[in-house]
């Protein structure tokens, strides 16, 4: 399968006149099966950049979510008025209640919609945890195996449990994939697995090891140092190709890998296009 990776949401923006940044990630897909988004940004950009980018949201086919939290899910609103009925592919936990409770505060981050809402304006959720074919060659991973031992992910993360709050594993966590004549493409929206235990369900489950491409959120920003080092020196391992970080990488941990990665590293922000 052909693809082309346009980012229409993304918390940096370069040379792109009219477009705006925003805390979040929305990845428009077009394939040789059809047009694809992959997450929804935090709804504020994704209208206004698709315009900016010349990307037509009422040509996308699905909408595939890769987890349930509000920079990624708050444009589902306005491209539902735009679009209308649409198929959405996202987890079972999708619309579970979490919160962030870092710095004294307690914040939800979950959908901000209601599921009857959603649906009332078209949406057509179609629930899996399982990892599963959407077109030919495009894979979503549903939930990735926690085989890593340093891959903890964001302990401010919780859910609500018998009036406390529980550490939210973020189940619902899922890539995208697409097997191109080049290799692998893979499309992270936050990793909250883990990117080591990401890629390697991966591997193992397409029965191939060159991945041509790498691109969204890895989440190795917010984690501890200790994750952030094992999983660095990890990922030197894979046979990967291209990797163009986002979002949730931060900058700091960005130009790191830029000086791990060398000329195979890119910033992958508003704008961007990776083709396969």
């Amino acid at each position: 399968m052909k693809i082309t990776a346009t980012v229409i949401c993304e918390n940096c923006v370069f040379n792109q006149p009219g477009a705006i940044a925003e805390h979040g990630l929305s990845i428009y897909m077009e394939t040789d099966c059809g047009r694809y988004l992959l997450d929804t940004g935090q709804g504020k950009a994704v209208i206004n950049n698709a315009l900016v980018l010349g990307l037509d949201l009422r040509a996308i086919k699905g909408i595939i979510m890769s987890h349930h939290h509000w920079d990624h899910t708050g444009g589902l609103g306005p491209i539902l008025d735009l679009k209308g009925a649409v198929d959405i592919y996202a987890h079972p936990d999708f619309f579970k209640e979490s919160y962030n409770i870092g710095e004294g505060k307690v914040r939800y981050i979950g959908v901000p919609y209601p599921r009857p809402l959603l649906e009332g304006k078209g949406a057509a959720f179609k629930f899996s945890n399982e990892f599963r074919q959407i077109e030919p060659g495009m894979w979503l991973t549903g939930e990735v195996p926690r085989r890593t031992d340093y891959e903890r992910g964001d302990k401010n993360q919780v859910v609500k449990s018998n009036g406390g709050y529980l550490k939210d594993d973020i189940l619902d966590d899922q890539s995208v994939v697409i097997e191109t004549e080049k290799g692998l493409f893979i499309i992270l929206g936050c990793c909250h697995s883990g990117i080591i235990n990401t890629l390697s369900y991966i591997v193992e489950k397409m029965g191939q090891c060159h991945i041509y491409a790498v691109i969204g959120g890895t989440h190795l920003g917010p984690v501890s140092d200790e994750q952030r080092e094992k999983s660095i020196d990890a990922l030197k391992a894979f046979d990967i190709e291209h990797i163009g970080v986002s979002h949730c990488t931060g900058l700091k941990t960005a130009t790191r890998l830029a000086g791990e990665f060398g000329d195979r590293f890119f910033f992958c922000n508003v704008g961007t296009v990776v083709e396969a």
